[in-house]
């Protein structure tokens, strides 16, 4: 780039002596013009090489975070990672500064998945999103946000929290809800989430259609299941957490679908929770991934993709779990901590034995799809 600064030095110099060194209709300052694009060409030449050289050699460079002292970051997560976050984010802020020197800053949003997924396409510049499932972030990334692949850059294919989903009653189980099944019967009330903004409803309706086809049901049984269970839900919330406040808070309705670790935090709240984790249940899968057209525009890529990595690491998993995650870490997960805390599922589905998130997606969550027709058989 010496050679760049050099041709400048050289066009400031003729600009500024223009008046009497030459005139735009002499030979002499056409000539001289001449030969300061011509330098100026080789320069700009010169310097685009080598910026292509150097994003194909490290791709992963960022000089303008590098360079600085403080850097802010943002994080755009579903609503129950919350807590987590908070206790992980200092641990990770205090590293990076002990082993770069620089400050991060976080800025963090909270929300229900779909309507994270929706901000971050409209706009929400994003360094990191933690969403609540990888049909979220295959949005984001159709969006020309994040690059394909994504899932590979990480461990896990990209999950990096997961729980199961746990039905939560009032206290001492009045109507004696154990299974799946049990939501079906005239007189439940069920509170949970709408499928179109949140990504925990999503799960919750997956988890109604595995409990059916696991044990044996084909899609007309696992449809007619569905639409009794939502018929008997009063109201859909925006996300998890207003749901768990409807049930909680408000008193609505009689058992509530929500995540396990919610109900581990509430209790570790020194709220009293009971509730049944069924022994047929969904595999709640949570990723990861950094915002690569944000992080280039922002220059955080390198603190970004370190945020990232840290939250693989056994200090930060070690808080995940303390939260009511499952850890995705086996040997975590494999620690008398851990078998102590959790209910063993004994047949656990995963969204891949759907066909994945763009089958599911389109298959129930469309506009169109199951979700929606079993909506419009029900009269609230």
């Amino acid at each position: 780039m010496t050679l760049w600064h050099r041709s400048l030095k050289i066009l400031q110099a003729i600009a500024q002596q223009r008046s009497y060194r030459f005139r735009l209709n002499s030979f002499k300052g056409f000539v001289s013009l001449a030969l300061v694009g011509a330098i100026l060409s080789v320069a700009l030449a010169a310097c685009g090489g080598n910026e292509a050289n150097s994003s194909t050699e490290t791709p992963n460079a960022s000089p303008v975070s590098a360079s600085k002292q403080n850097v802010e970051l943002t994080l755009v997560s579903f609503a129950v990672t919350k807590a987590a976050h908070e206790a992980i984010i200092p641990k990770f802020v205090e590293q990076w500064k002990k082993e770069h020197n620089q400050t991060v800053t976080f800025k963090q949003s909270y929300g229900g998945s779909g309507s994270q997924t929706r901000a971050v396409i409209d706009g929400l510049e994003a360094d990191v999103v933690h969403l609540a499932l990888a049909g979220d972030t295959e949005k984001i990334q159709k969006a020309g946000l994040i690059e394909s692949g994504w899932e590979k850059e990480v461990p896990n294919n990209g999950i990096v929290s997961k729980s199961v989903a746990a039905i939560i009653t009032r206290s001492g189980n009045p109507k004696g809800i154990k299974t799946w099944a049990d939501l079906e019967k005239d007189g439940v009330k069920l509170i949970t989430a709408d499928p179109k903004t949140s990504g925990i409803a999503k799960w919750n309706f997956l988890a109604l259609w595995n409990s059916v086809i696991k044990t044996g049901g084909d899609e007309a049984k696992a449809t007619e299941f569905v639409t009794k269970v939502y018929k008997n839900v009063p109201i859909l919330t925006k996300d998890a957490r207003e749901a768990t406040d409807a049930f909680a808070k408000q008193g609505q309705g009689d058992v509530l679908i929500n995540y396990e670790n919610e109900v581990i935090l509430a209790q570790q709240k020194g709220e009293k929770v009971d509730y049944v984790v069924p022994e047929v249940n969904i595999s709640i899968d949570n990723p990861i991934a950094v915002v690569d057209k944000n992080v280039d525009k922002h220059g955080t890529r390198e603190v970004a993709e370190g945020f990232v990595k840290f939250l693989y690491s056994p200090e930060a998993q070690q808080e995940f779990v303390k939260l009511g995650f499952r850890p995705v870490d086996e040997k975590l997960a494999q620690t008398k901590e851990v078998t102590d805390k959790y209910p063993k599922v004994k047949t656990l589905g995963i969204v891949q034995d759907f066909g994945g998130w763009s089958e599911v997606d389109k298959k129930f969550f469309a506009d169109g799809g199951i979700f929606d027709q079993v909506q419009a058989k029900i009269k609230r």
